[in-house]
């Protein structure tokens, strides 16, 4: 087995939510000990509220940390200037994709905000991983199913697997009937069981792990996925088989 990639990390603090320590020494330390060689990753200070300081603050952790982290540049569809910005930093070695969050940006994922990225993505052959949310009217299933069709040859993420339980049949169902769409698993109502169920609906070869850290906790992301009832070669691919395949041309 080789080192695992977690496909939806993030880097700094947020207002709203109780983080420990948001060092990014910390998570290294953690992902040392469970066995995560990259993390790929955004950072919370460019999901909101300014896209810009926080597109840099992630440049200088992937160069603090040579190896350990991939970039997401955070796509603010309110930014006049977010194409020729985003643009520019898929140049610099470790940015692997582009991050969309629909809902903390209030607008919805198959909007004309958000056509110039996945626009950008398509020419770029990058991954874009954008939060999504059963009954959000800004990014549930249905809204990756429109973008997918849209952009068939984009690599598009839905994170969360659509986030709530109740929206995984959703969820699978877009992954199922778009080969450009891949479910990225984290969530604290996500349960092995869950991952067990989903594998069994999409194949694991359409699953990535995310931990979304520092949210959530990468031990418990990482151990769901450890002890779901699934065979040892679809564990290979939600923990790093996938998402290799995913990065490929992105680099």
């Amino acid at each position: 087995m080789t080192g695992i990639i977690d496909a939806h990390g993030h880097l700094g603090a947020w207002f709203a939510f109780a983080i420990p320590d948001s060092s990014t020494e910390s998570l290294v330390r953690v992902m040392d000990g469970c066995g995560v060689a990259t993390m790929c990753v955004s950072h919370m200070l460019a999901i909101g509220p300014d896209s810009r300081a926080g597109n840099a603050l992630l440049l200088q952790e992937i160069e603090r940390f040579p190896g350990r982290f991939l970039g997401y540049a955070v796509y603010d569809p309110h930014d006049p200037e977010a194409a020729r910005r985003t643009a520019d930093l898929l140049d610099v070695p470790g940015m692997i994709g582009l991050k969309l969050h629909p809902d903390t940006h209030e607008h919805a994922l198959d909007g004309p905000g958000y056509e110039a990225a996945f626009e950008l993505a398509a020419e770029r052959g990058c991954v874009v991983l954008a939060h999504g949310m059963f009954g959000s009217p800004w990014c549930g299933p249905q809204h990756f199913a429109t973008v997918a069709a849209r952009h068939p040859s984009v690599k598009l993420l839905m994170g969360h697997a659509g986030l709530f339980p109740a929206g995984f049949p959703a969820a699978a169902e877009v992954a199922s009937k778009y080969a450009n769409v891949t479910l990225e698993l984290c969530g604290s109502r996500t349960t092995a069981r869950h991952v067990a169920g989903l594998v069994d609906a999409v194949g694991a070869d359409r699953m990535v792990f995310g931990s979304d850290a520092l949210f959530l906790d990468l031990r418990v992301g990482v151990g769901r996925v450890q002890l779901a009832p699934i065979d040892q070669a679809d564990r290979d691919l939600l923990l790093f088989g996938t998402m290799t395949r995913l990065l490929e041309g992105c680099r």
